[in-house]
């Protein structure tokens, strides 16, 4: 469920504790109008980080989407390598699994 809600600022104000309360579940958002025009937009922490780290991934990552398929591709085909392998070609000493 995506909710968003609108009020005014003046109105917000005599109801931020309870617009707090509401943007802690999972997709609500309000948004604050001044003078009828949009000027913030409230949602919870977590929200807000969730959005923070997809961007991040967004910009790390500019073409996830073909890289995974042309991983996908590359493992189809064989073509991999195990991290024990790796880290061992890097020179980490493992420990022995038991």
């Amino acid at each position: 469920m995506d909710t968003k809600t609108t009020l005014p600022i003046s109105e917000a104000r005599k109801k931020i504790f309870k617009i707090a309360k509401m943007v802690q579940k999972p997709s609500i958002r309000y948004t604050l109008t001044e003078k009828g025009r949009p000027k913030v937009v409230l949602m919870s922490a977590d929200e807000f980080e969730s959005w923070q780290e997809t961007l991040e991934a967004i910009r790390d990552f500019p073409n996830l989407e073909k890289d995974i398929k042309k991983a996908e591709k590359e493992h189809r085909k064989g073509d991999y390598l195990f991290l024990e392998d790796v880290l061992a070609k890097e020179g980490f000493i493992l420990a022995n699994k038991k």
